[in-house]
């Protein structure tokens, strides 16, 4: 019983938080992944009936799942992590 409080002691410590969200963000991330990829991707056959059809030429479907609204939003954005940043150290009118 000891042994058990002395190691929840050593991993529970302050230091030890942005350790556990980062790998907690990092789960997650996986997991919605795996969620969207068995749920929406056409190339993912889950059900036998599914299964039996083979492969199909359903280039719509590969459209939608290709082109979805994180891209569509990041196509028209610039490609700057910081632009204000960038434009201050760029641009020599400002």
């Amino acid at each position: 019983m000891a042994s058990s409080s002395s190691n929840l002691k050593r991993w529970l410590r302050p230091e030890v938080y942005p350790l556990f969200a980062a790998v907690g963000v990092a789960v997650g991330i996986c997991g919605m992944q795996l969620v969207r990829n068995i749920s929406t991707n056409p190339e993912v056959r889950v059900n036998k009936e599914n299964r039996i059809a083979g492969v199909l030429e359903n280039f719509e479907e590969g459209e939608r799942y290709a082109e979805h609204g994180l891209r569509k939003y990041l196509r028209k954005r610039a490609p700057e992590i910081m632009p204000s940043i960038n434009s201050f150290f760029s641009d020599p009118t400002s």
